[in-house]
């Protein structure tokens, strides 16, 4: 969803919804300063609030007798229920099974109900669940009200507000980020890509000197590794009127693993030194170690002079009588699980490992089999040769890790490699979608991301039957090749839409046809046309019934295709769900 910069609105804030932690930053619309990060209130510990730049993305759902009255008050309310932020996240070392997080990939799982009460997995009876939906809805509802409290005057609601999604996101996942941002009053709101905001962030830092920093035909590598998920995204330098331009041309796929995966892996790790000690661990304390971990690896990941960090984790059962265990994390330990475990030096050609799947598994997240990043990012390069490298997440705040990871990708090219200097890696996707916000009001740079190829409708003629020979299907352009983010095409020719009934929508593509206009017409196989994956749907309407439509086809400001078939009689709008992603 895009929406036009509101002429009322005093800033364009940027909203990091993120898997580990979210972020907001804000521009003066009416000004070229650099976005500033807006510090959020939100409880630290019992009975305590404090403004921080990071608002960790866990929601804590004490029971009734858990905590006194008050503890978890911030100045909007004074005796919640629930607490997003800081203290759940630390919550979740000591009661697991109350506190949620990632709900954001919960968010982006195509194999559940992501409006059904699924969260927090693994919670005790008497806790109520929630949806990935109504998680996401409370984190942002935390943010509202902070931003409220400080700004009395300007309410988010009233702001040009950007919010971050990955770049592989589907149509789906997209959609639910909007319904849950909706549902606590921000209507007026534009999903970005999150690589594209850490580049935006680049961009805002360096101000017109990012043009002397690259040169037409760079082709810019973002690696965004964050607490749940990585993504990659590739963005080339072009030249448009003798000045330079920023086109987005490849997004991979939605990979779930993260710094969650790290932190479980050292997890085991640790817990096979308890048991080695003859220390027994089940589920819930793993998960409560899991929580530990992550605090003892970014301290040591952030802090070179710490060898060692200790971890505890609550004891259960008659034999521990209540009592904490604890361990240790070396540095030694944290390099060989990570480097090893997650970055293992591979070559250009390596691939994923994939796993064949069981035909009965626990309900959860569609995590990643292979855990070796680099692996995926060979995938994902497939031979393309970047000449600049931006990272971004949590994760790559390590200079151990983000040099493992542009050595191996300058190995793969046996040439040079520009690491550029990224801005702060935990609020640089806030800042960029900030800046993104104000360049729509017309002050910035934008990246644009047009279609690096054609697409095409099949549409079956309506011809005298003949045994043995099936209707002839024609191919019609619906996006040309470099067809502009945000804008929409309608066909001129009235076709037959299906309704009520299953049909089938057969679909093509090619990246050489480059003269191919809107409504242009062809025969598949002759034109050398590619087929995708044909979209089974049932749209609404009278059984079997033929209703005069025109095609829409629109290319949204997150990548990718949407096409639409409007009743001529009563303009309804039938989303036929097209959402092949334009690279």
């Amino acid at each position: 969803m895009t929406q036009a910069p509101n002429s009322t609105a005093r800033f364009a804030v940027g909203v990091d919804l993120g898997t580990t932690n979210t972020a907001i930053a804000c521009a003066a619309l009416d000004g070229r300063e650099m976005p500033a990060p807006f510090a959020l209130e939100q409880v630290v510990a019992a009975g305590e609030h404090a403004a921080r730049p990071l608002l960790p993305s866990f929601l804590y759902l004490p029971a009734d007798v858990e905590l006194p009255a008050g503890a978890l008050a911030v100045p909007w309310e004074k005796d919640p229920r629930s607490c997003v932020g800081l203290f759940a996240r630390e919550r979740a070392a000591s009661v697991p099974g109350r506190v949620v997080s990632s709900a954001k990939s919960w968010l982006c799982h195509a194999g559940v109900d992501r409006r059904a009460p699924l969260l927090p997995a693994g919670a005790p009876d008497d806790l109520a669940k929630l949806s990935p939906v109504e998680v996401s809805a409370r984190i942002l509802a935390h943010l509202v009200h902070a931003w409220d409290q400080a700004h009395p005057d300007a309410p988010l609601a009233a702001q040009d507000v950007v919010l971050t999604v990955p770049a592989s996101f589907d149509a789906v996942a997209r959609a639910l980020t909007e319904e849950a941002a909706r549902s606590v009053g921000l209507e007026r709101l534009t999903l970005l890509e999150e690589p594209q905001a850490a580049l935006y962030a680049w961009v805002a830092t360096q101000g017109d000197a990012w043009r002397k920093q690259t040169k037409v035909g760079d082709l810019i590598l973002v690696v965004d590794l964050g607490g749940g998920t990585t993504d990659f995204s590739l963005i080339e330098v072009k030249d448009e009127g003798g000045t330079l331009a920023l086109h987005r041309v490849a997004v991979g796929e939605h990979i779930l693993l993260g710094g969650d995966n790290m932190d479980l892996a050292l997890a085991h790790r640790l817990k096979a030194k308890l048991e080695a000690d003859g220390r027994e661990l089940d589920d819930w304390q793993l998960r409560a170690l899991m929580h530990s971990c992550r605090a003892a690896k970014e301290e040591l990941l952030e802090n070179d002079r710490k060898q060692k960090m200790p971890v505890a984790v609550p004891g259960r059962g008659s034999k521990l009588v209540g009592g904490t265990l604890r361990t240790e994390l070396t540095r030694d330990e944290l390099n060989e699980t990570l480097l090893e475990g997650f970055f293992p030096e591979v070559p250009a050609s390596a691939r994923p490992q994939q796993a064949k799947k069981a035909g009965l598994m626990t309900l959860g997240l569609p995590y990643a089999h292979d855990a070796g990043i680099t692996r995926h990012l060979a995938a994902f390069l497939d031979g393309r040769r970047p000449t600049k490298l931006l990272f971004n997440g949590g994760v790559t705040k390590s200079p151990l890790l983000r040099e493992r990871i542009a050595g191996i990708v300058k190995g793969w090219l046996k040439g040079a490699l520009d690491v550029i200097e990224a801005p702060d890696l935990d609020l640089a996707v806030a800042v960029g979608a900030a800046y993104y916000g104000r360049a729509r009001a017309g002050t910035g740079v934008r990246i644009k991301g047009g279609a690096s190829r054609a697409y095409y409708v099949g549409i079956e003629r309506s011809e005298l039957a003949v045994p043995g020979v099936p209707p002839r299907v024609d191919a019609v352009c619906i996006a040309p090749l470099g067809m502009e983010e945000g804008s929409e095409i309608e066909l001129p020719m009235e076709l037959g839409l299906v309704v009520g009934e299953p049909a089938t929508f057969r679909f093509f593509s090619s990246s050489s046809r480059r003269e191919d206009v809107p409504a242009a017409t062809m025969d598949p196989k002759k034109a050398e046309l590619a087929e995708v994956a044909p979209i089974e749907a049932t749209l609404q309407g009278p059984a079997g019934a033929l209703v005069p439509v025109k095609l829409h086809a629109r290319v949204t400001e997150v990548g990718t295709l949407e096409l639409s078939a409007v009743e001529s009689a009563t303009h309804k709008r039938h989303k036929l769900e097209f959402n092949i992603r334009v690279e």
